[in-house]
C-alpha cells in the first residue's frame, strides 16, 4: 500500500471548496440568478446597429420612449461591439417589426440578430421540470451507488459531492451574471445536468478502486486504503479531465456568442467535478467512517 497520505489534507480540502462556494452562496442570496426568458417568459431581441454611441448608453428609460406604449423594455444590455440585447414583454412579430422600424431612424442602421418570444406559463413548466429532473436524478444515483457498493455511504457521499458540484456551478453563474451578464437559460441547465453525470462517472471510478483495495487489503487502515485507492486514480482522472477542459477552452474562446456561457458552465462543471470526485467524495467516506466510529464510542 502506498504510504503518501491525501486523507491527511481533508480538511484543506473542504476549505479550498469554502473559498469557492461562499462568494458564489453570498452573491446568489443578495442578487439571485440571472434568469433568461426560457423560465421568466417574454421577448428577447438581439440588434446590431451603426452609430458613435453604443446603443446601452441611450438608456432604457430613451428606448421605452421610442418603442411606445405597446412594448414593456425590462432590460438592455450589450452582447458584443454596435450589438445589444433588449428584454421586453412578451410580443407578437408584428410588435417586433414595428419596434425595429422605430429605433432604426435613431441608429443609422439597425440589424435583427436573435428574435426570442416564450410565455408565461412555458417558462415555469419548464422550471420546475427542470427541478424535477435534478431530483429524480439525485435519488437515481443514491440507490444505484448504494446497491452497487452495499453500502448508503457510498451513495450519500456521491451525492454530496455532486451537490458540492451544482453549488459551485450555480453560485459562479450568479457572479458571472451579477458582473458579467451571464443568463441562466436551458442550455445552463443541460451544461448543470451534464455536470452532475460527470461528477459521479468520476466518483464511481474512485470508489469503484477502493472496494478493491478494502479485498486486496482487508486488515489495513481505512484511510491508508483511501490514500493508496486516490494515488492510483489520480493520474487517470487528471488526463481524463484534461482532454475535455482542452476542448471547453477552445469552445469559450472561439465558439459564438450563442454558445459561449454554455461552454462556460462545461467548464466550470468540469473542473469542479474533477476536483470533486477525489477531494470531496473520498474525504466524505472518512468523516463518515470517523463520526460513525465516535458515535459508536459514545454508545
Amino acid at each position: 500500500m502506498q504510504q503518501f497520505s491525501f486523507m491527511r489534507f481533508r480538511w484543506l480540502y473542504f476549505a479550498l471548496s469554502a473559498v469557492v462556494i461562499i462568494p458564489g452562496l453570498i452573491c446568489l442570496a443578495l442578487f439571485g440568478l440571472q434568469l433568461s426568458i426560457d423560465f421568466t417568459g417574454g421577448s428577447l431581441l438581439e440588434l446590431r446597429y451603426q452609430q458613435n454611441e453604443p446603443a446601452v448608453t441611450v438608456g432604457r428609460q430613451q428606448l421605452q420612449h421610442l418603442a411606445g406604449d405597446t412594448v414593456n423594455l425590462t432590460s438592455l444590455q450589450a452582447s458584443g461591439t454596435n450589438q445589444a440585447i433588449i428584454r421586453m414583454s412578451q410580443i407578437s412579430n408584428e410588435d417586433k417589426e414595428g419596434l425595429i422600424k422605430k429605433l432604426a431612424p435613431h441608429f443609422k442602421v439597425v440589424e435583427e440578430l436573435r428574435f426570442e418570444s416564450v410565455g408565461p406559463t412555458l417558462g415555469r413548466e419548464l422550471f420546475q421540470k427542470t427541478l424535477v429532473a435534478v431530483l429524480i436524478v439525485s435519488i437515481g444515483i443514491i440507490l444505484y451507488v448504494g446497491r452497487q457498493f452495499h453500502s448508503v455511504k457510498y451513495g450519500i457521499c456521491a451525492i454530496l459531492a455532486m451537490f458540492h458540484d451544482s453549488v459551485v456551478l450555480v453560485g459562479m453563474f450568479a457572479v458571472f451574471g451579477k458582473f458579467f451578464g451571464a443568463e441562466v437559460d436551458v442550455l445552463f441547465m443541460t451544461a448543470l445536468l451534464t455536470t452532475l453525470s460527470f461528477s459521479v462517472h468520476d466518483t464511481i471510478v474512485v470508489f469503484d478502486r477502493i472496494r478493491e483495495n478494502t479485498r486486496k487489503h482487508p486488515s489495513a487502515d481505512f484511510q491508508t486504503v483511501l490514500d493508496a485507492s486516490v494515488l492510483e486514480t489520480l493520474g487517470r482522472s487528471v488526463n481524463n479531465s484534461m482532454t475535455i477542459i482542452i476542448m471547453l477552452l477552445v469552445l469559450v474562446l472561439l465558439g459564438g456568442d450563442s454558445i459561449r456561457w454554455f461552454g462556460v458552465a462545461l467548464l466550470v462543471g468540469a473542473v469542479t467535478g474533477t476536483f470533486s470526485s477525489t477531494f470531496t467524495a473520498a474525504p466524505l467516506l472518512l468523516v463518515w467512517d470517523d463520526v460513525a466510529r465516535l458515535l459508536k464510542a459514545r454508545k
